[in-house]
Order: C-alpha cells, then structure tokens, then sequence
C-alpha cells in the first residue's frame, strides 16, 4: 500500500481554539491553553505516526494585525504555515464573522491546496445559528470542507481525522516515525512556565514576559531545570515574584507538575526573574528566543 504523508496547518484568529484542537488531533498535550488571547507564540509541530501514514500538524499564533514587533514575527510563523501546507485547517467559531487580516483571508480563500473549514464551539450556539453560519461560510469560503466541532469536547473531531486522511498526499515520511515534535525539551520548559503565568497574572504582564531556560540536566530519575522568566520592567518583576515569593513559588509548583506528566519522572525547578527592557521590540532578543526567523 502506498504511503501518505504531508503537513496539515492549523490557522485562525485568536482564542478560536486552535491548539485544543491539534492537541485533541495528536492525542498529546503540546500546545499549550489559556483562555487569553495570543496564548501561541510559535509554531509548533505535532507528528501522527502510523505504518501507512504521517501526518505534521501544525499550531500557529492567531492571526492578528501586528502592533509591535514580537506580533510581527508571529504572523511570520502563520504566513510560513500558509506557504508549506499540503492541507489548510482554517478553524472559526459559531459567532465570528470579522476577520483580522483582510490581506491574510484573501490568500486563504484563493488557495490552490485543499482548505477543511470548521465551525469550532458549537455546544455554544443553537442549531439553528450553526445551520446559518454553515451556509455563511460556504459562501464564503466556497472552495472548502466545512465540518462543525467542539475541539474542547472532542465532538467530530474523528471525522475531520479521517477527511485529513482522505486528502492527505502520497509521499515518504518527513520525520522519523517514532517523533512526536520538532521542539526540543527546553520548549516544552519554557511553555508550561508561560502558561502558568498566563492563567495566573493579569493585564499586561503575561505579554510581556518571555521564558528562557538556562539549565535542562536529565538524570535515570529527575530532571533538573533551570529557568529564567524575562520581564520589561522592574515593577513587573515584583508582580511575578509576588509577596515573600508566593506568586512565583505558585507557578514552580503547577508548572513542575505537569511538567512530572509530560517527561514521566521527578522534576526540579529553579525559577528567577530578570529585567530584559523592550525585549518584543528588539529583533535581536527576538532572534535569540527563536522568532525571527530570517
């Protein structure tokens, strides 16, 4: 039997839930979720192996109209998402009509590549508004497979797997076919710490903060970590340190948790704070926290 393989993207506007989905679809957790908007940061890949297939998932930032330069380099991802595709997940919900890039939804509805649409958090509407906006989108997108979800609910979510698998080319696998993603530990590191400070703190301050980890040592038994989370300004810094430490301590500890499911043995964690000014509008750091990638 001849052998599929190819990438399938996953795009959309923020929020609209698109990692709850390619986690769902890979059957692990490698996105990471929060009920704030711009949660994904980068591109991540998530590898489905099987004898007669592979299929590259593909979770990227939400499409937006970029403010400053750390949003710029995270609609590069979503622009290189479009370009590599061999399948386009373009994921929306019931409610949504306003697109964020005007310029960005012309080049989805003018795709040459086989486009699956799906109508995501439908346990949140009325049959009625979801048979509406089915017929709405494909008007809209008049080239597409339109599907309705529930991502969260995992509700049809095989049956858009299988529709993949109908599409998918015929090709030779583009990893080997035990990996899982193309992100090494350290990622994964810095993302659940992200995470936690994006369930945890308000505002501004998830925004500004970016994750380095300095020190990944993976013994028979435990791993010990050692990360750095990057603030814009000194205020901030107090803010994730929190009273006599709590608020960081707060974020160790659920951090280190998941982090004991995700690598299946002990883990140590070391957090600290440093003041890095301006760091989303300085294309060195940027480069350097694997952004821009030019």
């Amino acid at each position: 039997m001849l052998h599929k393989s190819g990438f399938v993207n996953i795009i959309g506007n923020p929020n609209v839930g698109k990692s709850t989905l390619m986690n769902a679809l890979v059957g692990e957790k490698l996105s990471i979720i929060t009920p704030k908007a711009q949660t994904t940061r980068h591109r991540i890949l998530g590898i489905v192996n099987h004898e007669e297939y592979q299929i590259v998932f593909s979770d990227t930032p939400g499409i937006i109209k970029p403010a400053y330069e750390l949003q710029a380099s995270m609609m590069d991802f979503v622009k290189s998402a479009l370009d590599d595709a061999d399948i386009l997940i373009y994921m929306v919900e019931v409610g949504e009509t306003a697109q964020k890039n005007e310029d960005f939804f012309k080049k989805i509805i003018n795709s040459k590549i086989p486009v699956i649409l799906l109508l995501n958090k439908i346990d949140k509407s009325t049959q009625e508004e979801v048979e509406k906006k089915i017929a709405y989108w494909r008007e809209k997108i008049p080239n597409s497979f339109v599907y309705i979800i529930s991502a969260l609910e995992r509700f049809n979510v095989d049956v858009v797997f299988y529709k993949i698998l109908e599409l998918l080319p015929e090709g030779p696998p583009f990893y080997p076919k035990d990996q899982l993603t193309d992100k090494p530990e350290r990622f994964f590191v810095n993302e659940k710490i992200r995470e936690k400070i994006l369930i945890h703190y308000k505002k501004e301050i998830p925004y500004s903060v970016e994750v380095e980890t300095e020190s990944f040592i993976e013994e028979e038994t435990i791993v010990r970590i050692r990360s750095v989370i990057m603030v814009e300004r000194e205020t901030q810094k107090g803010i994730i340190i929190g009273h006599k430490g709590t608020a960081i301590k707060r974020v160790g500890a659920e951090a280190r948790k998941d982090l004991e499911r995700f690598f299946q043995k002990k883990v140590f964690i070391e957090l600290y704070v440093k003041v890095n000014k301006d760091w989303r509008s300085d294309k060195g750091q940027l480069k350097r926290f694997g952004y821009n990638q030019s």
